[in-house]
């Protein structure tokens, strides 16, 4: 089992599942992350190289003549006090948990592209937040070809819930606007990695007049436990939506996330 996998095991559905205002389900999983050093030390590998890859942290570095945590956390991680950066971290870690949920255990492709490029560390990647890929055949269009776009909205502090699963609908409705933009800035990415060979996956998406493949959207919500109010989550309403019909609604919370997004960070930035 790759080792990416491994935190992704605190993710557990509750089970309950909730009624939107124009009649969805809403699934609630929960985020039971626990101290196991080894499954934090992984993940916050994996976490870091969302920003900046291994491979390439010392040529980065080097103009400054600083040390990996501190070029890390300086230059590439939201700031940790400073505003907007402590809610850029919530909403980063947020969009990264949702695309683990959505490679790991809904089996998608989810090209890890959007946030290496960052140029001001505290603002947020313009966007679509999520892209995942289902190809059935390499090489060959399939009808089954699924192409997946969520968005993703944290609330891990505060003192009153706020309705970010509705944001996260409204969001996605811009998605759709955003589609090809998005598949292009995947596409001309991998292929500054020299990833040439998933580069062309994406081109299977570019076309759907002539190539046909299924989209399904999705709105996910994260919340720190006291601030999960599950009468405002089945206030959405998601009868806008031009893909109400294939649009998944889901609901992560936990304990202390907050904590863990600056812990995660810290460890990132450490173990660099």
């Amino acid at each position: 089992m790759p080792w990416t996998l491994e935190h992704t095991k605190w993710l557990v559905d509750t089970g309950e599942r909730l009624n939107t205002i124009d009649g969805k389900e809403v699934e609630v999983w929960e985020f039971r992350h626990e101290k196991d050093e080894a499954v934090l030390s992984a993940w916050a590998k994996h976490f870091r190289n969302h920003y900046c890859f291994d491979s390439e942290i010392d040529y980065w570095r080097r103009g400054y003549k600083c040390s990996r945590g501190e070029y890390l956390n300086t230059i590439k991680f939201p700031d940790p006090k400073d505003a907007p950066g402590p809610s850029i971290r919530a909403g980063d870690f947020g969009e990264m948990l949702v695309a683990d949920f959505l490679e790991y255990l809904l089996g998608y492709w989810v090209p890890r592209t959007r946030y290496g490029d960052k140029t001001i560390r505290n603002e947020s990647t313009k966007g679509s937040d999520i892209i995942g890929f289902h190809i059935v055949k390499d090489g060959k269009a399939s009808l089954k070809d699924r192409l997946a776009i969520f968005e993703a909205k944290a609330q891990f502090s505060g003192k009153k819930a706020k309705a970010r699963l509705q944001d996260a609908v409204d969001g996605s409705a811009k998605d759709i606007a955003r589609k090809a933009e998005s598949l292009n800035a995947i596409k001309q990415k991998l292929h500054d990695r020299n990833e040439f060979n998933d580069a062309e996956k994406i081109e299977r998406f570019q076309n759907e007049v002539d190539h046909p493949y299924k989209e399904v959207y999705g709105a996910v919500a994260l919340f720190e436990n006291p601030l999960f109010d599950g009468h405002l989550t089945s206030s959405t309403d998601a009868s806008s939506h031009p893909h109400s019909g294939d649009l998944a609604l889901v609901v992560i919370k936990g304990d202390q996330m907050m904590a863990l997004v600056h812990e995660l960070y810290r460890r990132a930035a450490d173990e660099a």
